[in-house]
This record gives C-alpha cells, structure tokens and sequence, in this order.
C-alpha cells in the first residue's frame, strides 16, 4: 500500500504570484518542487542559455583546454572513446562534431557492450595505441578507469578524462580517500575539490562545457554549436537526471529546437516513431526517441545510434531510424520476458523476501538488465538488482529507491565486485558467480532500510476540485514544464468521488475509462492506464463483485473511491473536452 502524503510547504503565494505574474496556484506548485526565493523562482520560471554557469569554474576545465588546443594545433590524432548509453553516444557525437569544427584529426571509439563491457579498458587502449592515437578523451565515462588510464599514460598517450559519475573511493579510519586516475585532466563535476555550483549534470552537459570552453580560448563563436544543444538535452532525458538548475534550461532549449531540427537523423526518427506534428515533450525523449537510440547499443551497437546522429542525408538517417525502431521493438519483447521471470523469482524464492533485490536471470540479455531492474523496482518499490550471465563473469545494473544509495552500498561489498560504478540511484557491477550469493547476503546484511522507507510514498501538491479543471488551467501548468525526475508532474487529489461508471478499453482491454463526480457535484471523464483488472478488484473488494459488474454497465451507486490525478484534454473529432488521467487510487 502506497503511503499518501499532502504537501504543506508554506509562502506568500499570492505575493510570488503577483511578482511573477502567475496565480497563486502555481506559485505554491513551484513552491512544493522546493524552489524557493526570487532569484530560483525567477531562473525556474525564465532561465536561459545565457544564464549557464561558465565551464571554465570546473576543475581541470582550464588543463584540458590548453592541451587540445596544443593537440589541435599541431595536427595529433585525437579519438574520442564514449560510452554505449543514450548519455556516452550523444557526448561522443558532441565532442566529434565540436572538434571537427575546429579542424581536429579526430575519431572514435565506443565499447562494445558484450565483448568490451562498460568503459575504458585495455582493449579501447590496445586499438588506439595501433591506430597511433596521440590524446583520448573519454566521455561519459573514465573516472573509475584508473589502472586502463595508467596503461594508456604507459604507452605514451595524452588521456583527458570528462565524466560525471561519482569518484571511486575507499573508506579509511581518517575518512573517505578518493582515487582519481592519473590522467592528463580530470574533467568531473562529482570531484571532490571541483567548485562547479551545478553537480547534476550528465555526461553529454560535460563533453559539450568542454567544447565551448575550447571553442572561446580559440578565439572562435561557441555559439557555433548551439545546435549541439538538442544531444544534451536528450541525454540528460535519457540517462534520467533531475531536471533542475542548469538541466531544466538544457531540457527546454532541447524541446525548442527538437520541433524544428535540422538534424536529418531526429528528424527521420521523430518521423518513423509516429510523433510528427505532436509537441515533443521530454515524455517523448524519455519513452519514444531515447529507448530507440539506446537500442543500438543494447542489441547491436552503439555506433548505429551515433551514425543516425550524424547521418548527413535524409536517405541515410530513413534508414538508421528505421533500424534503431525495429531493435527497440525486439527489445520490448525480451524486455517483457525477462521481467516476467524476474517478478516469479520475487513471488516464489527467498530472494523475494529480503529487502534489496538480487535477482539472478542467466538468459537476460546483459543490456536489459537496468531496464528489468527499473521495472521490478517499481512494482515492489525496493532496491533491484539484476544480474545476468557475461562471457566469462556475471554482469548487473541497479535501480534504487528514494533512500538507498546504491554506488556507496556497492562500495562495501568492493571485495566481492569485479567493477562496479555509478551513483545514488543507479548502478552497474561485474561479479563472479561463485560470489553471488555473498553478494545477496552482505548487501543485505549491511540494508539500514526501515519499513517506512520501503512503502513509497505519494506527494499530493493539493486537493483539487474538479470544477478547477479547466483549459485555462492545463494551459497555465505548461510553465512548471519539462517534467521528469527532480521535477515531476504535479498531483493532484479528491477525496471520495463517486465513480458512476466504467469502460475497458485498448487494444488489450487493460484501461479504463470513467465517469467520476467529485463532493462538489461537478461530473468529469477520468481515464486509467494502470491495471484495470486490479482496479476493478479492489471495487469489488469494497463494494461486491456485483456492484464491480454495475460499474461496468454504468449502472453503480455509492463506489467512492479517493484519486490522484493529473489534468489534461481529450480532443476527439474536432471537440475539445477536459478529463483527468488517475494515477493513484485508495
């Protein structure tokens, strides 16, 4: 049972309102997103690009300029090595289309997911040192890639490392000791000693503070790859970060330019996955365009999704887009596999019992497993892990809870990992299987999570009266936009409306639509995504099975039921009527 919670974050709301020129109601929204005083009000409401902190204040930002315009200016091959994520292929495209413009001998490298696994390793090293490379920039990854950096330093290479996860370290009797690698420039917001004001950034936000930087040393405009923006944007969509501070600028500037791109590869893809004319949102980044440029590297490579980047013809980014759709497709049916065995394991071994969860699939493709591990962790609403078979190891991703870090949990079980990396709420690891089982029992063993935290929690911003949902007010919620993570929708609640009645619909009768009156008597069409199944159970749980049968007839009387909710517009032949979208229900 999800715990319910009504926000109650004090202000002024009607004073911010007037300053801002907005209502009240959004001015205590904005509020309960813990965005408070006038200067964050005010970057929340109309930050821009011009408003983004210098690059140069990162650590190491002004060692790694210097050295490419000296690798630059005297004709050194460069090669970028990313990563196979959404995050490490828009940094790697980023980077290439950035130094290419300045006239850089520049190339590429991207691991591949099976033979290479995540990162830097000696291989990716191994190649660029045949290919005669003189200086690798890493991107998206390399700040836990000490001992393949030392390799590279070994062999005579120039190493610039730019990543944004968090830096390895050991806990010591005098505190924690951080292990940066000995590379020529550490480029890393998460750095200890780095006076960056924005920690959150992702990889790509990284890679593209480093070109602009370069870009301004160099005496050219950086306002020459402002196109570049879009790749950030998506990535930060992508590889899930808080959409505050500086991201939330990053994500609407993304948004703007994506409905008029020019990037023949979008453009092919918003195309074939059916968008077209509909407002992209960063919904459409996350769920649609992103899993798509993620499919390549999950299935077969990441090099695909960077070719569609930087496709040059429409031909050519019709056909890459095409590719990318049909893999994601075929993910989505591994994907359901995988998780239905993941959820029998749950329901049927002790596994399922403790309170983080290590669940062993051998025949999950490696590649899915952070997505499986995201799906588990929602339904149970607890720490996952899913491991599954490598080449010669097992391999993991991790999703995480609200109060469970699971890059500093990992770190006290570093002796039974091979590699592990990533941050509070996400990871990814390498194990012997033999260690398995220690593994499942010490992180376990060392879990300080209580009962309350593991009952997820819903944040009501208000109590909503239906008769308040109007066209006007869907219109003005756009400016809290973009939503995702660190700034979700609002939700919104009634307490006992009557549900007059029921319909299954879609194409596999697993949705309802409702007609809903809230105490007020304003009547309004409610649809649910959610299991219509379950949903209908719990009437019948409360009410009998007869008054669930009445319901769907459209006969019922006395079904009360509390819901969140988010508001929007039905517009169905040319008529355009108000209804809510219920996302919880008690």
């Amino acid at each position: 049972m999800k715990r319910w919670v009504l926000l109650r974050k004090g202000a002024d709301f009607a004073a911010i309102g007037a300053k801002f020129h907005i209502s009240p109601r959004m001015a205590c929204l904005i509020r309960n997103r813990d965005v408070v005083g006038d200067e964050a009000i005010d970057g929340y409401l109309n930050g821009t690009i011009a408003d983004l902190y210098d690059g140069m204040l990162m650590r190491d930002m002004d060692k790694a300029v210097a050295l490419l315009i000296e690798k630059i200016r005297n004709h050194e091959r460069i090669r970028v090595i990313g990563d196979y994520d959404i995050d490490g292929v828009c940094a790697t495209y980023i980077l290439l289309e950035a130094l290419e413009g300045l006239g850089a001998d520049v190339d590429m490298d991207i691991p591949d997911r099976i033979r290479d696994g995540y990162g830097l390793n000696q291989n990716l090293i191994d190649r660029a040192a045949e290919a005669g490379i003189d200086t690798v920039i890493t991107c998206d990854n390399g700040i836990a890639a000490a001992k393949e950096i030392a390799y590279g330093k070994s062999l005579g290479m120039t190493i610039l490392v730019t990543d944004h996860h968090e830096v390895p370290y050991i806990e010591t009797e005098t505190g924690r000791q951080y292990n940066l690698p000995p590379a020529d420039a550490v480029v890393d917001p998460k750095r200890f000693d780095c006076q960056y004001p924005f920690k959150g950034l992702c990889g790509a936000a990284v890679a593209y503070k480093l070109m602009e930087c370069l870009y301004e040393a160099m005496g050219e405009d950086s306002a020459d790859i402002d196109g570049l923006l879009e790749a950030v944007g998506i990535a930060t969509v992508g590889d899930v970060m808080d959409l505050t501070g500086e991201n939330r600028i990053f994500v609407k500037q993304a948004l703007e330019m994506l409905s008029r791109s020019k990037n023949p590869g979008l453009k092919a893809l918003i195309e074939c996955t059916g968008i077209g004319e509909t407002r992209i949102t960063a919904y459409h980044i996350g769920f649609v365009l992103g899993p798509c440029i993620n499919a390549g590297g999950r299935l077969d490579t990441a090099k695909r999704a960077l070719k569609l980047l930087r496709a040059k013809t429409k031909r050519e980014a019709d056909v890459l887009a095409g590719d990318l759709k049909a893999l994601n497709d075929s993910r989505k049916e591994l994907t359901e596999a995988a998780v239905h065995e993941a959820v029998r394991l749950v329901e049927e071994t002790n596994a399922g019992k403790e309170p983080v969860l290590v669940l062993y699939l051998p025949k999950c493709h490696e590649s899915l497993a952070g997505i499986v591990a995201g799906k588990v962790r929602e339904r149970y609403y607890k720490p996952v892990f899913v491991l599954t078979d490598g080449e010669d190891e097992a391999k993991g991703s991790g999703r995480s809870i609200e109060n469970y870090h699971m890059f500093e949990e990992l770190t006290g079980c570093e002796d039974l990992l091979i590699r592990f990396g990533g941050h509070s709420q996400a990871a990814g690891l390498s194990i012997k299987r033999e260690n398995i089982d220690d593994f499942r029992r010490r992180i376990n063993a060392n879990c300080r999570l209580t009962e309350s935290d593991l009952q997820e929690k819903v944040s009501i911003d208000m109590e909503l009266p239906l008769a308040y949902v109007t066209e006007e007010f869907v219109k003005e919620l756009s400016v809290l936009e973009p939503f995702g993570k660190g700034n979700t929708k609002p939700v919104f609640a009634v307490r006992g409306a009557e549900i007059l009645s029921a319909k299954l619909i879609g194409k596999k009768q697993n949705m309802l639509k409702l007609q809903v009156r809230d105490r007020e008597g304003t009547a309004m069409e409610a649809v649910y995504f959610g299991d219509a199944g379950e949903f209908l159970e719990t009437v019948a749980a409360k009410y009998g099975k007869a008054q669930a049968d009445r319901l769907l007839a459209g006969r019922a009387k006395g079904v009360q039921m509390s819901v969140t909710f988010y508001p929007g517009v039905n517009e169905y032949m040319g008529n355009r009527t108000m209804q809510i979208i219920i996302t919880n229900y008690l």
